[in-house]
């Protein structure tokens, strides 16, 4: 229970850190300093910097993917469920800490090939889950579904990265148009 203890404190600070400072400007001696444990310690629990990002990149998406599933799910109808989400994903995006974390400091931690690979390991899977639930629903046509699955991460891609470089005094007026945008091009996939 210690070592769960010290690895969630080391996650809880180094996710503030990296969040704060950024990640080039993160080392591991700051993240051990506050949470106030060795930096044998941080290395105990983690390779290094790179690994440790990778931790707390990882635990964003599993938070992301727990309140885009909790939106879906919290819809009888599957399609509604599934515009809700957009809704949810952006609003997540507005977040300072997840949009720092995920679309500005991932990519100067893992590089573009890094984050593509971390984000194919979350994101491209709810949207596979998603998008085939549809499909057995009848929502959307048994047609070009991996291509389709593909466009749609894509899509979701190229919104959270510009609101994460919009001027904050700008960002709710471009959420509601990415919003807008994505509704439009997702209600044009239904199947008539």
């Amino acid at each position: 229970m210690y070592a769960e203890a010290t690895q969630a404190a080391i996650l809880e600070k180094a996710t503030e850190l990296f969040a704060e400072r950024g990640y080039a400007t993160t080392s591991l001696e700051d993240v051990a300093s506050a949470a106030q444990v060795t930096r044998g310690a941080v290395y105990h629990h983690f390779a290094g910097k790179q690994a440790l990002f990778v931790a707390v990149l990882e635990q964003q998406e599993q938070h992301m993917i727990e309140r885009i599933t909790a939106t879906m799910l919290g819809h009888e109808d599957l399609w509604e469920g599934a515009i809700a989400a957009i809704d949810e994903f952006l609003d997540l995006c507005l977040d300072p800490v997840y949009s720092k974390l995920v679309w500005r400091e991932g990519m100067a931690a893992l590089g573009w090939e890094g984050l593509k690979d971390c984000e194919e390991k979350f994101a491209l899977g709810l949207i596979q889950r998603s998008v085939e639930a549809l499909v057995e629903a009848g929502y959307i046509e048994r047609r070009a579904v991996d291509t389709t699955v593909r466009f749609i991460f894509h899509m979701f891609g190229a919104a959270g990265m510009m609101l994460a470089e919009v001027d904050e005094a700008d960002k709710q007026r471009r959420r509601d148009e990415s919003a807008y945008a994505m509704k439009l091009m997702f209600n044009g996939l239904r199947a008539n």
